[in-house]
């Protein structure tokens, strides 16, 4: 059975830390960069962002799949998933799969990940993750889940 409020409280951490990531937004690159602890933070933020929503993921998975779906074989995978699962719309969920990808390039820091790229990424994260949880209570909702 679906664990409706495992959900909110995943979707209710997300919203606390995009507001959280709201403050960096209005940082100018030059400032964040030079502050290796805003800098470490605004990664941290990222990754447990994106982290929680693959949890969601995971569970909605684990839950709505059919016997005969496949396991998505990666994070990216789990977003696209949602969007066969009808949970997310299948444009979004392209989109919003590409930051599992981030996600990995934050926590193993490939290529040294660019400090300018990182900062970029803010308000689009802000933006796809509020409409993220926007989508999953919509579902919670529509299917009646208590």
């Amino acid at each position: 059975m679906l664990n409706k409020k495992f959900v909110v409280e995943k979707i209710n951490l997300i919203t606390r830390d995009l507001g959280a990531l709201q403050r960096f937004s209005s940082k100018r690159f030059s400032d964040l960069a030079g502050d290796y602890y805003a800098y470490a933070a605004l990664k941290n933020i990222l990754m447990e962002i994106i982290g929680r929503a693959i949890d969601i993921n995971d569970h909605l998975i684990a839950k709505l799949s059919l016997p005969e779906n496949e396991t998505p074989k990666s994070y990216k995978e789990s977003f696209l998933l949602l969007a066969e699962l009808g949970v997310l719309p299948e444009k979004f969920a392209r989109e919003i799969a590409k930051s599992a990808g981030f996600r990995n390039a934050i926590v193993h820091e490939y290529n040294n990940i660019d400090k300018e790229i990182v900062y970029q990424t803010v308000g689009q994260a802000i933006d796809q993750y509020k409409s993220y949880c926007k989508y999953i209570l919509k579902f919670l909702e529509k299917a009646k889940i208590k």
